[in-house]
């Protein structure tokens, strides 16, 4: 009677600690630079009652600052991307980032107008 099978969910998974691969944990600080940006918004609307404006190019900076580095985390572990594409990616992203900024900024600092 004892020469029971034993089955796959009566093992005890004992394999501990597993930390979270580099591309979830650059994924991770892009969500919470989200959430710290939707917090903010969420924030002002509740203090002044009214919503801001025109921030879709500010909104973009947070996403492609982050997809450039996604691109060089992607080629640093064993993803499949090769060196060249992935920093060309980076680049792009990180340049149409520093050109979008400033009118994100202008596109903020119209709700503050007199």
């Amino acid at each position: 009677m004892s020469d029971t099978p034993k089955r796959p969910d009566d093992e005890v998974n004992e394999h501990g600690y597993v930390p979270a691969s580099p591309m979830k944990r650059t994924l991770a600080w892009i969500g919470l630079a989200y959430a710290v940006i939707m917090l903010a918004l969420t924030t002002y609307f509740f203090y002044t009652g009214k919503m801001l404006g025109n921030l879709a190019p500010l909104l973009t900076v947070p996403g492609l600052i982050g997809l450039g580095a996604l691109a060089i985390v992607s080629w640093r572990t064993d993803s499949g991307m090769t060196k060249v594409p992935a920093i060309l990616i980076a680049i792009v992203c990180w340049v149409l980032a520093l050109v979008t900024l400033p009118v994100g900024i202008a596109g903020l600092m119209s709700n503050f107008a007199a």
